[in-house]
């Protein structure tokens, strides 16, 4: 991909995203997420009822009258995104595949962040770490990060998520807020996942297309696993058949579910071909009613 296309598809996604930041912005992505802790705002004279251990005693010998110190909660986050960058997500029954939705969301949670003086740092994973980007503040890092999220050439083609997690909690000491990226293809990462989420605000974000959950009636159909190039030709006109298919993908789908169900972990089905800004809006609600 040319340094000229690469510059139109960044500006494309940053003017596309434009609306839903603001619809995010307006309160929502900022009244959930919990900041590092509390500082220090000003002193102000202590008023019967307040804590008597919040008084400021230099303040109170100076002034000869009780004061107390008043404190605000510290806003600022680090956001960081785990993207799965991994074969599978170059499926897509829509007019764009799962890794170019993916690379939007991503954007969309980026430009969130830094409207709200937020770091945002970055990893691609396949079943190896692909690229790291550190947390940083400000919008060319923004934009730098949207441009590796287009243009990565991926080295490896298969998905290990519990690699990344653990990848992720090497390089991230202090605690964070993680959005997870995938279609979640995978196995094997369940406990990962509820190490993770405890140490850290962990949000995963799947993203499903409907052709991978059901077939329909149409013939022969011949499916080829991007990750490993097995293939599997059979004919769907056979009800026996579709019923397995449908079957095991919805298997598979609930397992993923009841994964992030047991590991408390927030899950947001993101469906592609469909607007995705209804089922974000829904999370930040749902976050805010339990805070």
């Amino acid at each position: 991909m040319q340094a000229k296309e690469i510059l139109q598809k960044v500006r494309k996604i940053e003017i596309r995203t434009r609306r839903i930041v603001d619809e995010l912005t307006g309160g929502a992505y900022h009244s959930v997420f919990k900041g590092k802790g509390m500082e220090f705002n000003e002193v102000r004279e202590y008023i019967p009822g307040d804590d008597v251990r919040a008084i400021d005693w230099n303040v109170t010998a100076r002034m000869g009258e009780p004061y107390i110190k008043k404190f605000v909660e510290e806003r600022e986050l680090t956001v960081f995104l785990l993207v799965d960058v991994s074969a599978s997500g170059d499926f897509g029954s829509e007019s764009q595949s799962k890794n170019v939705l993916a690379a939007e969301l991503a954007a969309v949670i980026a430009f969130n962040a830094i409207r709200n003086n937020d770091q945002v740092g970055l990893l691609l994973f396949s079943n190896h770490d692909e690229l790291h980007l550190p947390p940083r503040k400000g919008r060319q890092h923004v934009l730098r990060l949207i441009r590796e999220l287009i243009a990565h050439d991926r080295v490896h083609k298969k998905t290990s998520i519990k690699n990344a997690l653990e990848t992720f909690m090497k390089v991230t000491p202090r605690k964070t807020v993680v959005f997870l990226i995938s279609d979640f293809i995978d196995d094997g990462f369940q406990q990962a996942l509820m190490i993770a989420n405890k140490k850290h605000d962990l949000v995963a974000m799947r993203i499903v297309d409907n052709r991978e959950l059901e077939i329909e009636p149409v013939g022969y159909i011949s499916v080829e696993d991007a990750e490993t190039g097995e293939t599997l030709t059979f004919p769907s006109q056979w009800e026996h058949n579709r019923n397995a298919f449908n079957t095991h993908s919805m298997n598979a789908h609930e397992t993923i579910i009841d994964s992030c169900r047991r590991a408390g972990v927030d899950l947001i089905d993101i469906v592609n071909g469909e607007d995705y800004v209804k089922p974000l809006m829904q999370f930040f609600r749902k976050r805010e009613k339990r805070r």
